[in-house]
This record gives structure tokens, C-alpha cells and sequence, in this order.
């Protein structure tokens, strides 16, 4: 590390957390203002809102944001050095332009290391907060409860179906239980009602009736006015749905849910999935736009600051709209999850490429 690196790294660092506190000040002003009704309504004062909700509002915000800041803070203070003559004396004392980029992708690194670690774990949980307190005071409909024609596996070889559930005191009417071995139907269960009993997952049967298969016989089980408790593989809360319910959970959270719907036979695996593959590909991202950021802003040219500050919010704004693009592709059609959320980096991967091949050099 020579004195060169330090002064990038402070320059990068020191502008990247002064944009990133300026905006985040906007966002939380604005939308304090969108909601001004909901929060007056709440009866809640401005600290109790800014302790239980914002403190939890400002990581989701960055970290939708970060890659954007971190574009926007290198074209700032490099085009500054442009305007200063500092990358042509650089260059000049025989500094290669490769050398010149080392201190960037340090910076780049820390930044990228810590969208990491929130995206996997911080954010998720500060998005629990969050969403509780969005759902209580702002936005109820993020919640919804499964409650008509509910078919899922509990296991790969058990199936259930509830005609209807009432998720105000955890029950169900016309419930069903299947069991199969090698495709065929050995077991069912059914009953009039189900009711949810308690921790861990014990469930009373009212009025219910059992029947077992084999190959040429049947049984017949049936107590139609009787009660029966017994346990099952799920609980209250999996008939429970939020509307951005995979960014509640740290990134292992996440991948067990993920195999949890799958083996239940849910169709939900393909948001998951971006979701799981976009808190990778997010700090990648960063690298990227740095090194467009430095192609972009090290060239010295009529306009200055203005023309690089232009250029970088365009390139900001094509690769977000790249990315929803391409993550609604996999979403809605046959675009594998992976392939949807790194499309994005590839094409730029690609134009930083070409932008630091042609940088003046």
C-alpha cells in the first residue's frame, strides 16, 4: 500500500458514506412524507416512528442502493482529479492505468464486503422489523393468509387439502390427508374440522375418518362424532404469506425455505431462487460499475463533472432497468433464476471491458 492507494481509498470511501448519508436523508424525508396520514393515524411520535421503523428503513434502502452510490461517489471525485490534472500527472510519471485502478477495486472490495454480509444477513433481519411495523401501521395488505382450496406436500410422499382456514383461531373445515408409496394412494385421513392445538405442532380432529389401501384390500375407520389429537409437519404459520416474504430471511433461512416449498409443492421456488442468487450478484456489481466509473471520469473532457455525473446516471439507470428486465424474464418465463440475476453483470462486465481498453491512457 503506497501513499498513491491511501489517498484513492480515502477519497473513494469518504465519498461513497457522504452520498450514501445524503440520500439516505432524502429517501427517509420523502418517505416519511408519503405516509405523514398512516404514522398521524398511528398515534405514534416522530422518535417512537424513527426507533421502530426507520432505524430498519434505512439498511433495506441501502442496500437496494449501494452499487449506485459507489458509481456515483468514484465519477465524482475522479472527475475532480481530471479536472485537477491528477490522472494525467499520474499517468504522466509512468503509472500505469492498471496500478491507478489497484486502490479503486480495494475500495470497491470493502464496499462489496459489506453489502455482502448485509445483504445475507443484517438486512434480512431488519427487514422483519420492518415489514411487522408496515403491515401494523402502513401497508396490512404485505400480509395475507391462505384460507380457500389449499393443496400442498408436507413431505415428498404426503399431501394435504383444507377446504377453508381461519387463520383467527388457527383452524380449518374439511381437511385431508394422503399418503403415497411408488405413486400410489395407501393412506388417507379426513376429517370435519381441524383446529390448531399448540407448540410444536399438535392438531385436534373433529368428526374424521381413516382408511388404508393395499392391493386388494381396504380399510375403514370411521368416528364421525369423535375427537382425535394428533401431530402434523405444519403449523399455523406456513398458511400465513407476505408479499416480500423472501427478503425476511438471512440467505441460510432462505435456502431451507426454499427446499422446505419445494418438497411441499408450492410455486415459489423460482423468486425465491433470484432472490438467493441477487445477494451475491448485488456486490459483484459493484466492482463493475466502479471500473466504469473510472473509465468514464479519468478522461478529461469539455463539460467536466457535469458531462461524467450525466454519463454515470444513464449508465445507473440502464443497468437498473436491465435488471428488472431480466429478473421479470426469469420470473415469468423459462429464464433460468441465475441466468436472470447476472445477465445484468455479464453485459456490463463487457462495457467496462470496452471502456477501460479505450480509457485514455
Amino acid at each position: 500500500m503506497k501513499i498513491l492507494d491511501w489517498y484513492i481509498i480515502k477519497k473513494y470511501l469518504s465519498t461513497f458514506f457522504f452520498i450514501m448519508l445524503l440520500i439516505t436523508m432524502i429517501a427517509v424525508s420523502i418517505n416519511y412524507f408519503e405516509w405523514i396520514d398512516k404514522f398521524v393515524n398511528s398515534g405514534l411520535s416522530f422518535p417512537e416512528i424513527f426507533v421502530q421503523y426507520y432505524i430498519y428503513f434505512i439498511p433495506y434502502i441501502n442496500g437496494l442502493l449501494w452499487p449506485l452510490f459507489a458509481m456515483l461517489a468514484v465519477i465524482f471525485f475522479t472527475s475532480r482529479m481530471a479536472k485537477n490534472s491528477e490522472i494525467i500527472s499520474m499517468l504522466s510519471a509512468k503509472i500505469s492505468y492498471s496500478r491507478i485502478m489497484r486502490p479503486y477495486l480495494i475500495g470497491a472490495s470493502v464496499i462489496g464486503g459489506l453489502l455482502w454480509f448485509g445483504n445475507n444477513y443484517i438486512i434480512p433481519k431488519s427487514n422483519v422489523r420492518k415489514n411487522a411495523f408496515e403491515v401494523k401501521y402502513i401497508k396490512p395488505s404485505l400480509q395475507s393468509t391462505l384460507n380457500h382450496n389449499i393443496h400442498f406436500w408436507i413431505s415428498p410422499n404426503e399431501k394435504i387439502y383444507i377446504r377453508s382456514y381461519s387463520s383467527y383461531d388457527s383452524s380449518g373445515r374439511i381437511f385431508r390427508l394422503e399418503k403415497f408409496k411408488d405413486n400410489q394412494l395407501v393412506y388417507t385421513l379426513k376429517a370435519n374440522k381441524l383446529k390448531y392445538i399448540g407448540p410444536p405442532n399438535k392438531w385436534k380432529l373433529e368428526g374424521w375418518e381413516e382408511r388404508t389401501f393395499s392391493e386388494k384390500t381396504e380399510t375403514l375407520l370411521a368416528k364421525p362424532n369423535d375427537f382425535i389429537d394428533t401431530a402434523f409437519t405444519f403449523v399455523p404459520e406456513d398458511f400465513t404469506r407476505y408479499t416480500n416474504q423472501m427478503e425476511l430471511m438471512t440467505s441460510g433461512e432462505l435456502s431451507r425455505f426454499l427446499q422446505y416449498e419445494q418438497d411441499k409443492g408450492l410455486d415459489s421456488g423460482k423468486k425465491y431462487s433470484i432472490e438467493l442468487y441477487r445477494r451475491t450478484a448485488e456486490p459483484f456489481t459493484i466492482f463493475i460499475l466502479t471500473l466504469i466509473g473510472v473509465a468514464v471520469a479519468s478522461r478529461k473532457v469539455r463539460g467536466g463533472m457535469g458531462f461524467h455525473i450525466a454519463a454515470g446516471v444513464i449508465i445507473g439507470a440502464t443497468y437498473v432497468i436491465l435488471s428488472k428486465f431480466s429478473t421479470t424474464f426469469s420470473t415469468n418465463l423459462s429464464l433460468h433464476p441465475m441466468l436472470g440475476v447476472w445477465i445484468p453483470n455479464i453485459m456490463f462486465s463487457i462495457i467496462a471491458w470496452y471502456l477501460i481498453r479505450t480509457a485514455q491512457k
